[in-house]
């Protein structure tokens, strides 16, 4: 008797699964991101620069209302992170704030969203190569996972634009700890079932990067000068994956 035919894999080598930071990688939000936490900030009377894009730059709104309110670093080193003070991993040593404290951190929070979301609302522009790279994965069946520090109610006004299929959505509310933690990439690679050594994450922001790496998985970094990678980029950074388990 004939035994079924196996399911078809993917055409050619690849990850076992491509996990993608959505702000400042797949959809050109960073700014609008930016341009909501200085608008909070001022509203505070604190005018944001530079030295101050680290603390803003990829981080939750949490950590971002905890930088704003108790002018604290939060989440772990950095590596490379040159800009403004050292972040240091001041979270844990940190004391609960008691109620009123978590009350303005709440409310500075939902300003935080409430702000990016409106812009997002107004403004989403894919980033170049984005279409091509998501069209190219979907025809490739590998599967994707979406991992950002965005809260779910910005996310569903991206998903959208974006039209890709993703296997599984990570937002900020599906973790206790954001980027630069590794929790969100652990997550993701663990809801898909696959080890994250042998995953690739494209990451523009060094929280990002930093989360993605202290995760295990290789990375591919994306941003204005680098552009978005293509799937045969992304192929090639597997190859090494399925010859070894450990991640460069």
């Amino acid at each position: 008797m004939d035994l079924p035919a196996e399911p078809a894999g993917p055409a050619g080598p690849g990850p076992d699964a491509v996990l993608l930071d959505m702000d400042g990688t797949l959809v050109d939000t960073e700014r609008l991101w930016w341009q909501a936490a200085a608008a909070v900030a001022r509203s505070l009377g604190r005018r944001l620069g530079p030295a101050d894009v680290p603390h803003v730059h990829g981080r939750t709104v949490e950590d971002v209302a905890a930088y704003l309110v108790l002018a604290e670093p939060a989440g772990p080193p950095i590596p490379g992170e040159t800009a403004g003070r050292p972040i240091l991993d001041d979270v844990a040593r940190r004391p609960a704030p008691d109620d009123t404290a978590g009350q303005a951190l709440g409310a500075v929070a939902g300003r935080l969203t409430d702000a990016f979301a409106d812009r997002v609302a107004a403004d989403v522009t894919l980033m170049p190569g984005a279409r091509e790279l998501l069209a190219g994965l979907a025809a490739a069946a590998i599967p994707t996972a979406l991992v950002t520090a965005s809260p779910r109610r910005v996310v569903d006004l991206v998903l959208p634009r974006l039209d890709h299929p993703f296997d599984l959505v990570i937002t900020n509310e599906d973790t206790a700890r954001g980027k630069p933690y590794p929790d969100p990439y652990l997550e993701a690679a663990r809801r898909l079932g696959a080890t994250p050594a042998r995953c690739v994450a494209v990451e523009d922001s060094p929280a990002g990067i930093a989360a993605a790496r202290s995760a295990g998985c290789h990375v591919l970094v994306a941003g204005p000068a680098e552009g978005l990678p293509s799937l045969d980029h992304v192929r090639a950074a597997s190859t090494g994956l399925r010859r070894s388990s450990r991640c460069r």
